[in-house]
């Protein structure tokens, strides 16, 4: 059917690459980009990392699994067609100790399982022959592990989309969505689009507008606070690529890690603490509503009573710079609390069950002519490209949604 009208709700990577799959797909269409800021990629793909992942750290026959390797080669195939940074410096994960060690064994299967190319084993003569600097006693190698640029890969996507008729409205936040008898009213402001689908992609707001839409409560998002440090310059060449912990499993969080950015800036981090705001970049922004949502879920009590002493200790390392690198100088000894400043930080829009449970794979659900992804953390920036093809194959029925997560 041509001349359809879609909205989608949110300009960072996914929503940006979810508009451009659909300008791709069904030309016909009519396309329209809301964005709550005065430009795209603010939030979470503004103050990401820049890593793009090989596929891991992935439950085998997950969401995450299956779209990172697609969506990796699709992202490296775009960034060197539109001349766009993409440099394969490659990842280490690395083990200090024999427990670390027995976590590796088992990253190392999963990781096989996920046919990440190019992995391989490594001893402490190998770590040190790709990272000279760090410290380790076995550790996995990845050599397609990447950097790149994630924000100019959005202003990329949404440039697509601009040449193919479709439009990014900026300072355009949603306050209501309403369902019709002929399709979906989304309101702005003054104005009321109508749409015949709509496609919310709104990161840190998801939970949010997704029940503007009448969709379940949970999963809700909890916003963790992302902080980074910024090595000196004269301490940069000590990192040639990335070098990160091997997890815990617990968390779905990958520890305080070296990451060597297109700019050749060092940056070490990050770590995760419970921000007290959805877009809390500042360890002094309060919003009381943000904590009321947070603190009236059920959910994030269970969480808190069961990981409270990995919060406080997550916290003493936000204020102390030498407790925060007292980990991190375990792999590379040479780079302390002497050698770094603070840098930015991050926001993760992590999603939580009503019983506690720290939602690991991507989420999506459908409501009839809407689609709303309900989590989409790490690696979502590296399969964005992937997400939406997948986003569109539930819309057009090709592919199941509300997926139950991976844990």
């Amino acid at each position: 059917m041509a001349d359809r009208v879609v909205v989608v709700v949110g300009a960072g990577i996914v929503g940006l690459a979810v508009a451009r799959e659909i300008g791709l797909r069904r030309p016909g269409d009519r396309i329209v980009v809301l964005e709550k800021e005065d430009r795209v990629a603010v939030h979470q793909t503004g103050h990401n990392s820049g890593v793009v992942h090989a596929g891991i750290y992935y439950q085998p026959g997950s969401l995450k699994a299956v779209l990172c390797a697609r969506g990796r080669a699709m992202l490296r195939d775009y960034c060197r067609e539109r001349d766009l940074p993409y440099e394969e410096c490659g990842k280490l994960v690395i083990a200090v100790d024999d427990d670390e060690t027995g976590r590796l064994a088992d990253l190392e299967k999963r990781a096989a399982q996920n046919a990440v190319p190019g992995l391989r084993r490594v001893d402490s003569a190998g770590i040190r022959d790709i990272e000279p600097h760090a410290e380790g006693i076995a550790a996995v190698y990845s050599p397609h592990t990447a950097i790149t640029d994630f924000v100019r890969v959005a202003e990329a996507f949404a440039a697509d989309l601009a040449a193919m008729g479709g439009a990014v409205r900026t300072s355009c936040p949603v306050d209501r969505i309403t369902r019709t008898a002929s399709g979906v009213e989304i309101g702005t402001g003054d104005e009321v689009l109508r749409a015949d689908q709509v496609v919310l992609c709104a990161g840190l707001h998801a939970d949010i507008v997704a029940g503007l839409a009448g969709a379940e409560p949970g999963p809700r998002i909890v916003p963790f606070r992302g902080e980074y440090m910024d090595v000196v310059a004269q301490k940069r060449e000590l990192v040639r690529g990335l070098v990160y912990p091997v997890p815990d499993p617990r968390y779905p969080f990958l520890g305080v890690h070296f990451t060597r950015r297109v700019s050749g800036a060092v940056e070490v981090g990050p770590n995760a603490v419970l921000a007290f705001a959805r877009e809390g970049y500042r360890r002094s922004l309060f919003v009381p509503r943000d904590m009321a949502k947070t603190l009236g879920w059920p959910g994030f009590r269970r969480m808190a009573r069961q990981h409270w002493r990995t919060g406080l200790a997550e916290m003493y390392g936000s204020v102390s710079i030498r407790a925060y690198m007292h980990k991190a100088q375990r792999y590379i000894p040479e780079i302390g609390a002497a050698d770094v400043v603070r840098g930015g930080a991050g926001v993760r829009a992590q999603a939580l069950d009503a019983d506690g449970s720290l939602v690991d794979d991507f989420r999506i659900d459908r409501l009839g002519p809407i689609t709303a992804v309900r989590n989409a953390p790490s690696p979502a920036a590296t399969s964005s490209l992937a997400i939406a093809e997948y986003i569109v194959d539930v819309i057009e029925d090709k592919a199941p949604a509300a997926l139950s997560p991976h844990r």
